[in-house]
């Protein structure tokens, strides 16, 4: 089936390149320079070491020799003393410089190599550097920086990668500074490369060998790859991407990073390395020799473990007695313990009628060879330098010190090998922030830092309004002295105006001071610039990593407490001495520092420490105010706090009448409230009365009227006599 991939586009193939490539001879030659200066020879050495280090398939054939797999045990028994926990970057000024603006850069560089480091899985890359290093003495990083345009935005990331042994290559040479180029080796596929070259050199990359490329596991993805070299040449000061097969460069440029190093990778971590070169010489040929033997007295050791049974002799009618005792020695059946010989004359008298196959040589035998196998192995440890303690063993009858002795010897041996992890890891953290710090958006700094910063453009709006706000209270009082009503008003009152212009006063005052601070304040922009500036960052901030090793919990508790009593007993002697005599403050926080130099409390807590003894020193340089003065000033003080405290409370016996009076007089209004509102209730009720008098008065009227008019009506009718009588 053919690979999709291996398949041209037409219109790819006919597209011109963007300019014409320059030959690849030169830059090929490199390469192949690099692999005869001695480098060929020491990759063909890692390859049969990395086989007897691990493969499976020669491990788990049931037909080869037995061996003794001590070369596996001292790596396992390395690797985790070298590295242990993966690290973390620490990015802090220089010389514990205090001004806000590298402060708060190197807190913001701080948290986007973290996270960094944390995305791109810096333990497991460590964890295959440091492999390397034990095995095959160099481990390499790679180092990055894409960024790829999106609806979002623009999505930036830094890669490290672990460079494998065969893809990575340098100009020889006797130490790193003399090395002028470097290179490392992707595998693309072949739609990879006409993304990636098509613009630059047009279809050349299809003449690259590809092939399937295996693993270390010898296991292969199924696609087909070729190797691109990405060289980065100091001394041409430009970067070329070149393949084998093809004759033309694929890419070339001025390089797309500016690093303070100029190599996108860190030195690689070295361990023994040939004198006057960097041709690195693995630890096992050191003992190479010493565990092939140990191999071979396993497969003597196998052999005559075997032989090691009872065998015996007795008459027979036919064969020899060479083959009878060959057959003895050959047998596996462990139930066969007899052997008939035919020619038993031969053997001795008659009456032997079986004789035993002496077996003591066979045990003697193999009692030196195992004795001879462990004295090699102790050769091994000693050359090595794996003391019995690192290897968990111990001697009951050996003093704490001696076993301590033993663990120090070890750890001295490997602590080259620890050295070189943490500075690989502090250069890799290093060559992560200065990437960032170059390239990187503001945005993307903030979203990866979570860090919140106003920008210059958001502080000059707040400042304008504010200047505004000012102006408007400067034109106001300007209106007002030109004003002569208010200039009369303020010549009557003249008390009230003053008033008036310090409170206008002290708020264009207060405005002033809010700017001055809004034109201090950390901007984004501002940590940007200071981030940016090739000259001054190097030499503000300082990017580290914190200890790749597995501290140990009981010593480093020990240290703490030892750090702290050490402090404690210092500060409480030197803060007697500075008490009585305050010009000894410099000279007791020198003492202070010189006590727990030894500790290395960490680096925030001897800034603290730092910033202390600072400010120690310069409350000495301030003058010292005289006791009698304070004496009196402390006197005074109080006199004047008792002269208040009888104000307040002759304040409050005023107060108190004040309130008394106040609630006499509002009685005596409620009372006469309450009098005037009965004396309306009766004369409304008066009134009420004499109107409902005068009401019946005109109803009683109505009614005689009525009766007269009734009285006349009846006596025209002739009955005035009856009605008479009835009225009286």
């Amino acid at each position: 089936m053919i690979d999709p991939d291996d398949e041209l586009d037409v219109a790819q193939a006919d597209a011109e390149p963007a300019r014409k490539p320059k030959s690849s001879k030169a830059w090929l030659s490199l390469i192949t320079s690099y692999e005869k200066a001695g480098y060929e020879d020491y990759q063909t050495r890692c390859a049969n070491i990395e086989k007897q280090y691990a493969n499976l398939a020669r491990l788990a054939s049931v037909s080869r020799s037995r061996e003794f797999q001590i070369f596996w045990a001292n790596i396992e028994v390395l690797k985790p003393s070298m590295y242990a926990r993966p690290p973390i970057p620490v990015v802090a000024t220089r010389f514990n410089n205090t001004k806000p603006i590298p402060r708060a850069a190197s807190e913001l560089l701080e948290r986007s190599t973290a996270v960094t480091f944390d995305s791109e899985d810096i333990d497991g890359v460590m964890r295959r550097v440091r492999d390397d290093l034990a095995i095959n003495a160099r481990g390499c990083i790679w180092v990055r920086y894409e960024a790829k345009s999106k609806d979002s935005g623009l999505i930036e990331r830094v890669c490290i990668e672990h460079k494998n042994r065969r893809d990575f290559a340098h100009e020889p040479g006797r130490g790193w500074i003399e090395v002028g180029w470097v290179a490392g080796r992707a595998w693309m596929t072949r739609k990879e490369m006409r993304q990636r070259f098509q613009k630059t050199s047009g279809n050349a990359y299809a003449g690259a060998i590809f092939a399937k490329q295996k693993d270390d596991k010898n296991k292969t993805d199924g696609k087909l790859k070729a190797g691109v070299w990405e060289i980065w040449s100091k001394t041409e000061n430009k970067v070329v991407w070149v393949t084998p097969g093809v004759d033309v460069v694929l890419d070339e440029d001025k390089p797309h990073l500016s690093l303070e190093g100029f190599f996108p990778c860190p030195q690689p971590a070295y361990g023994t390395v040939e004198p006057n070169s960097l041709i690195p010489v693995p630890d096992f040929l050191f003992y190479k020799d010493q565990a092939e033997e140990v191999n071979e007295l396993t497969n003597r050791i196998s052999a005559l473990t075997q032989a090691l049974k009872v065998r015996g002799f007795y008459p027979s009618g036919a064969g020899e007695l060479s083959d009878a005792i060959e057959a003895a020695i050959k047998s596996v059946d462990d139930r066969k313990v007899l052997v008939p010989v035919s020619n038993w004359a031969v053997t001795g008298s008659a009456k032997d009628t079986i004789v035993w196959l002496p077996l003591d040589m066979v045990a003697t035998t193999l009692t030196q060879l195992i004795a001879l196998r462990k004295q090699l192995i102790e050769d091994i440890y000693q050359i090595s330098g794996l003391s019995d303690v690192m290897r968990g063993a111990t001697n009951p009858n050996e003093t704490l010190g001696a076993q301590t002795l033993k663990s120090q010897y070890g750890s001295v041996r490997i602590r080259d090998r620890q050295a070189e992890l943490v500075r690989i890891a502090r250069d890799t953290a290093r060559i992560v922030a200065e990437i960032q710090a170059e390239n990187f958006q503001a945005k993307t700094l903030l979203d990866m830092s979570q860090m919140e910063f106003e920008t210059d453009a958001e502080v000059s709006k707040a400042i304008k309004a504010l200047e505004a706000q000012a102006k408007q209270v400067v034109d106001t009082l300007k209106a007002a002295q030109a004003n002569p009503q208010v200039q009369q008003m303020a010549q009557a009152n003249p008390e009230q105006a003053q008033a008036a212009f310090q409170q206008a006063q002290q708020q264009v005052e207060q405005i002033a001071q809010q700017v001055q601070g809004l034109e201090e304040t950390i901007t984004i922009d501002k940590v940007m610039k200071f981030l940016r500036d090739e000259r001054i960052r190097p030499f503000s901030l300082d990017i580290e990593t914190d200890s790749t090793i597995q501290p140990d919990e009981d010593a480093a508790k020990k240290r703490t407490a030892e750090f702290l009593t050490a402090l404690g007993g210092a500060l409480a002697q030197l803060s007697q001495m500075v008490a009585a005599r305050p010009e000894t403050a410099p000279f007791a926080g020198e003492i202070l520092k010189f006590a727990i130099a030894p500790f290395r409390p960490g680096r925030q807590m001897q800034a603290s420490i730092d910033e202390f003894v600072e400010k120690m020193k310069a409350s000495a340089g301030q003058p010292q105010p005289d006791p009698r003065a304070a004496q009196a000033e402390i006197e005074a003080k109080a006199s004047a706090e008792r002269a208040a405290v009888e104000q307040s409370k002759a304040q409050a016996t005023v107060a108190k009448s004040e309130a008394d009076i106040a609630r006499i007089n509002a009685d005596a209004a409620l009372k006469q409230r309450e009098a005037d509102i009965r004396i309306r209730e009766i004369e409304a009720r008066a009134a009420a009365d004499a109107q409902k008098h005068a009401q019946d008065m005109q109803k009683g009227e109505l009614e005689l009227a009525r009766l007269r008019l009734q009285l006349a009506q009846q006596a025209q009718k002739g009955m005035a006599p009856m009605i008479e009588g009835h009225i009286g």
